[in-house]
């Protein structure tokens, strides 16, 4: 772990925290539905790995709002990753407001932060089984 005297945070490692109400449950969804395994377990927390980053389902008697993406996977192929979890029983949110709707369960998101390099993103989202806001993005170039 990078720590900088001026701002320790800056090189520090970031991870998710995902609150479960059914650890049991989560723990089928994950792999069922999205095809992962934790990589390492302790009492009240499954540890997962993607590309090297971590997240952590965690027992909670509180739950999401599922109001606001809570975490995201960053892909080369959306509509690939799309039609291989709906394949495994995941839903997709359709959204249909003014400047945003889903086709298909895709948005186009129009502009993007401009040290990506892209002119905008396409994304995705779903909910877990515990209510959790989960995404999936495609830089657009």
């Amino acid at each position: 772990m990078n720590t900088d005297d001026r701002n320790p945070l800056a090189g520090a490692g970031v991870a998710t925290r995902l609150p479960a109400q059914d650890l049991d449950r989560a723990r089928r969804f994950y792999s069922e539905q999205l095809g992962l395994d934790p990589v390492d377990e302790r009492p009240g927390g499954l540890l997962y790995r993607c590309a090297g980053v971590e997240f952590v389902v965690f027992q909670s008697t509180g739950a999401s709002p599922g109001t606001f993406t809570q975490m995201a996977w960053s892909v080369d192929d959306i509509e690939a990753v799309v039609a291989e979890l709906k394949r495994r029983g995941v839903v997709f949110e359709e959204v249909d407001t003014p400047g945003f709707r889903t086709k298909d369960g895709i948005a186009e998101i129009d502009g993007n932060y401009p040290s990506k390099g892209a002119r905008g993103e396409r994304g995705a989202w779903f909910r877990d089984s515990e209510g959790n806001l989960l995404g999936i993005g495609e830089p657009v170039f």
